[in-house]
């Protein structure tokens, strides 16, 4: 992972001002005063990626839908070319133009606002948004990006705020766009994502939003914007694979992916000393568009204040509209009575328990923005708005922050990270929860340095078994071993990622793994494996009818109706037979493979114990809810972890149809 060190400060202040001003000026000089034809002006060329050093993978979803032959497909030509089907199937917004002319932009109707600020903690970008509210109630947003000099590095300097205040085409990058409204069949309103060419104008399929090369839409958008990542559908009648419909989505509509549009934190931008630019004269304005941003988000319960008077009544199974608490403490509660944003407050859970510093100086800034937007009225744990939510994902945030380093999910804020004292609180926070985040002189684990993965304990028949180390971090060198077991069990291979162990008895085996990259070793990891002969069915032949007769089983996820459309309380996936092609034939082959699809889209096979599949059932994050034959307290093999052995077994074994 590159952290880069960063010279500007959050506050542009003093020099950096002055520098500020300076730029503009020579900008003004070099547009001829700000006006005319600025297109000689523009580069036309592509930002040169910054070199990769690490996981590629900031404003990618942690899963990213690999698939059989190793390509992500959230990050392909294909699920764009979904998407937009979805959105927008008759091409009304192919260009910047089409959609500015759909969403009623320059119209004279509904209310239309401008700011321009520069984004110091996401992207970087001195940004131009004007936000407009329609008669109907429909909100749309675009923002012209700008960032100077993008091939010196995708990081923030006051020029690139002073050129957005000048609208210099030269270091307009692109432009992205969110529009809150119905789908193309009508219905409840939602979030969709577009991104427009600097110069031609034209919709793109990927965005480059920090340097690290272009990932596909709308991934780069929704990562941060509350959104899921599902798998498409196989091919459809018209032969293209479909964008997947969240079962549970109020609209009803492919293209959904229940994401929201994201509040505009005035405490954590950096604003311009030009007149008309300063935050104090564009105070007004801005909290003109978050009481936008706040009509576009669902309430639990029909409030008694004006500001809420616009917004629709949440059901049970969606995102009750958590950030709409964010926007209302920042200008002083209901009522918003206070005319400056104001972000001071923790949640009284993390004041009573200690946890303000963690709060203010770490989940505020570098995790709450994408966090808050995320999780259902059924289970809102991922949003982190308490402390017992936070310490319940203590072993995932260990994974992605300390061990991965793909979290924070924007560059930027991963950075910051790192090279401020956020890593420390955060290391703190984890020591608190058992967790081993520092070396040996106290420093906090860095991502980047080769950690060991072995992959999850399980059980297995005797024989040959294969293993893999493929799970592991930043590693080029591998390193098996048998610690312990019943006599005449071999490994073959040992050095490789995928060696192979052999037993002839019964019984539990202690493996180690140790990994490498260069001269530097990771802390050995040690995995377990059960050989129980009588074990049935055989790994390597369980199938998704397998997994299909547990999930629909008395002991499985259906009974309850969270996994069905006949319960009050709904998952965003269903197992039950249903005509998912749209056919008018229920639990046919077709569907079968259909919702085939669907179910391994919940395993992540770039860390497969992370995987919803497993995790979900297990009790984790889930109410605390276990369902039986899936008690991970037990050891492999055992009746109590008989349905989470099967499913990991499924899985391990490349989960075939």
């Amino acid at each position: 992972m590159n952290h880069n060190r960063h010279a500007v400060p959050l506050n542009t202040t003093g020099t950096f001002r002055a520098a500020g001003l300076l730029l503009v000026t020579l900008l003004l000089t070099a547009c001829g005063g700000g006006g005319g034809d600025f297109s000689g002006d523009r580069s036309t060329s592509a930002p040169t990626p910054a070199v990769i050093s690490g996981v590629n993978s900031f404003l990618l979803f942690p899963n990213p839908q690999l698939q059989a032959d190793g390509s992500m497909q959230m990050n392909s030509a294909a699920y764009p070319q979904a998407y937009y089907a979805a959105i927008d199937p008759t091409g009304l917004r192919t260009t910047l133009n089409g959609w500015k002319a759909v969403n009623g932009f320059g119209s004279g109707t509904g209310t239309e606002l401008t700011v321009v600020f520069g984004d110091v903690r996401d992207l970087g970008y001195g940004r131009r948004m004007t936000a407009r509210m329609n008669v109907d109630g429909t909100v749309a947003v675009m923002v012209e990006n700008y960032l100077v000099e993008p091939a010196a590095g995708y990081t923030y300097n006051p020029f690139n705020l002073a050129a957005a205040v000048v609208r210099d085409p030269r270091w307009h990058i692109g432009t992205n766009a969110i529009e809150f409204s119905p789908g193309p069949a009508g219905g409840v309103p939602f979030a969709k994502f577009y991104t427009f060419n600097p110069v031609t104008g034209a919709r793109e399929t990927e965005a480059n939003l920090d340097g690290r090369g272009g990932k596909a839409m709308p991934g780069p958008c929704i990562s941060c914007h509350g959104g899921r990542g599902d798998p498409l559908t196989p091919p459809g009648p018209g032969g293209q694979p479909l964008f997947p419909l969240v079962m549970n989505a109020v609209s009803a509509t492919r293209g959904d992916v229940q994401a929201r549009l994201q509040p505009l934190e005035v405490d954590a931008l950096d604003f311009s000393a030009t007149p008309g630019y300063t935050r104090a004269e564009q105070e007004a304005t801005i909290k003109a568009i978050n009481q936008m941003v706040l009509c576009t988000y669902p309430i639990p319960a029909a409030g008694g204040f004006p500001e809420d008077a616009c917004r629709r009544i949440a059901t049970v199974n969606e995102w009750q509209g958590a950030a709409g608490a964010q926007i209302k403490n920042a200008y002083g509660g209901d009522g918003l009575p206070n005319a400056a944003f104001a972000d001071t407050t923790p949640p009284n859970s993390f004041l009573v328990g200690g946890q303000t510093t963690l709060y203010r100086d770490v989940l505020a800034p570098a995790c709450r923005a994408c966090h808050i937007l995320r999780g259902t009225g059924n289970q809102s744990d991922i949003d982190f708005e308490t402390l017992a939510k936070v310490q319940g994902y203590g072993d995932r945030i260990k994974a992605h922050v300390i061990d991965r380093g793909n979290m924070p999910l924007a560059r930027l804020i991963a950075d910051k990270f790192f090279t401020t004292g956020m890593a420390n609180i955060m290391a703190t926070f984890l020591e608190t929860l058992g967790f081993t985040v520092r070396d040996g002189g106290g420093a906090v684990l860095m991502p980047g340095r080769p950690v060991a993965d072995p992959g999850p304990a399980r059980v297995v028949r005797q024989g040959a078994t294969t293993l893999s180390a493929a799970g592991s971090q930043f590693s080029t060198g591998y390193q098996w071993s048998i610690v312990s077991g019943p006599g005449g069990a071999t490994l073959t291979s040992p050095t490789s990622v995928q060696p192979t162990l052999t037993t002839i008895a019964d019984g539990s085996y202690v493996l180690q793994l140790a990994t490498s990259s260069g001269a530097v070793q990771s802390t050995p990891v040690q995995l377990t494996v059960v050989v129980d002969n009588t074990l049935t069915p055989v790994p390597a032949a369980i199938r998704f009818a397998d997994i299909k007769a547990v999930l629909q089983g008395g002991a499985g996820c259906t009974n309850s109706g969270c996994h069905s459309a006949a319960g009050a309380v709904q998952a965003p996936i269903f197992f039950t037979n249903m005509d998912r092609n749209g056919d008018a034939v229920v639990g046919d082959a077709t569907d079968d493979l259909w919702f085939y699809t669907e179910l391994r889209g919940r395993i992540n096979f770039t860390d497969i114990v992370a995987s919803p599949l497993l995790r979900k059932p297990s009790g984790n994050n889930h109410k605390g809810l276990l369902v039986t034959g899936f008690d991970t307290t037990a050891a492999p093999g055992q009746v109590a972890r008989v349905s989470y052995d099967l499913f990991l077994n499924w899985i391990l074994n490349g989960a075939s149809q």
